[in-house]
């Protein structure tokens, strides 16, 4: 646990509540609440006696219902033949899961860089080793990199797409790639799509679980966080390998028991919702994107960032001695605005900073964009 990164979330919450005021484009997180129906849902929660015990570890069979019709509407996987799915609470938890049954100590576990800090942490928790593999200046895989990066104790690859933190969506052209490569290393796939709906102009998202005869090597894992405005609610859901599912239940038994049940029925009513709810939202999503766009742009050469097109975020490249922590820690005191260092996701050479967008509505986010580029002019010399 000493060899872990600090969580960087709460370092900068306690930063933005030691300077009231702030603004944050932080944290990943929407800015519209859950469904009115799974509001609903929880309100009518029976108070009867069945609804406050333990239930299935795997999930309410409802539920798993309502995910299964979900993956082969939106995902394209059509057959549970080979797989079995597993609800969680949240997808960070799924991760672990994954890790936990595939992974014994000193095994390897490939993330690509930028990586998302919590897959790094989770690895290195388990006494495992992150092997990182650069990405291009558009923050997508070098696919003979990859390759190279394989040796004898790597379990899986890691695909993140949408990705967090530089907004990159994988073509499905690296992502077919990426699950060849697994399948004829033995290694797992983990693809982590908890922004699948996050794409903007032409740019789609693609499910590696889709491919054909991937059931056996592809961990899909799924989250209601970020689409249904779910964050607190802690559902999330992995799409497995049959023959990950005792070692997998063995571990969530041991962890979590089943997840909690108001979520588990506050989920089904948002999955009946679908995902019309979430496209609906994004249209605020994309006008807060397109004034950070222009508004980026005014920096000139001090601040590179690839246009990428999912997510809800950009990831900043700007042109200074100064660390990423160090300059968030000004952008902090002195301009009432929050983003998050690059260091915490494996970028340690330069300074960088995420940008999220997603969670604001667009005045409040045109205040905290206009702190934000002023605060990086006078930082930035």
């Amino acid at each position: 646990m000493q060899r872990v990164q600090e969580p960087i979330i709460p370092e900068i919450a306690t930063l933005i509540q030691n300077n009231p005021g702030t603004i944050s484009l932080g944290q990943g997180v929407v800015y519209y609440s859950p469904p009115a129906a799974a509001l609903q849902r929880a309100r009518d929660f029976k108070d009867n006696h069945e609804n406050h015990i333990y239930s299935e570890v795997t999930g309410i069979p409802a539920l798993r219902t309502a995910i299964e019709r979900k993956l082969a509407e939106d995902n394209a996987v059509s057959s549970m033949h080979k797989r079995r799915l597993v609800v969680t609470a949240g997808s960070n938890m799924a991760f672990v899961n994954a890790l936990a049954a595939i992974a014994d100590p000193d095994d390897e576990i490939i993330l690509f860089t930028p990586f998302y800090f919590n897959h790094e942490m989770a690895i290195t928790m388990f006494n495992c080793r992150p092997v990182t593999v650069a990405c291009d200046s558009d923050f997508q895989p070098k696919l003979d990199e990859l390759e190279k990066a394989i040796s004898k104790r790597t379990r899986a690859i890691v695909t993140v797409s949408p990705n967090n933190p530089t907004g990159a969506v994988y073509p499905e052209e690296t992502l077919r790639k990426i699950n060849g490569i697994c399948r004829e290393n033995g290694l797992f796939h983990i693809s982590d799509e908890a922004y699948e709906y996050f794409t903007y102009a032409d740019v789609n998202h693609f499910s590696p679980a889709s491919i054909a005869d991937s059931e056996e090597h592809t961990i899909a894992l799924y989250s209601l966080s970020k689409a249904y405005g779910f964050a607190s609610w802690r559902i999330g859901y992995m799409l497995i390998p049959e023959q990950l599912f005792v070692p997998i239940t063995k571990v969530q038994d041991s962890n979590l028991i089943c997840p909690g049940r108001i979520s588990q029925e506050a989920a089904i009513a948002a999955l009946e919702t679908g995902k019309p709810y979430c496209l609906e939202r994004l249209q605020t999503i994309k006008q807060v994107r397109n004034n950070l766009i222009a508004q980026l742009q005014t920096l000139g050469s001090v601040c590179e960032f690839p246009v990428t097109g999912g997510a809800f975020y950009f990831l900043l490249k700007l042109r200074t001695e100064l660390t990423g922590l160090k300059v968030v820690q000004r952008l902090i005191s002195e301009f009432n605005v929050a983003v998050i260092p690059g260091e915490a996701f494996g970028l340690t050479n330069g300074c960088f900073l995420r940008v999220a967008y997603g969670a604001l509505d667009i005045e409040t986010s045109n205040t905290a964009i206009e702190r934000l580029i002023t605060g990086l002019k006078t930082i930035i010399k």
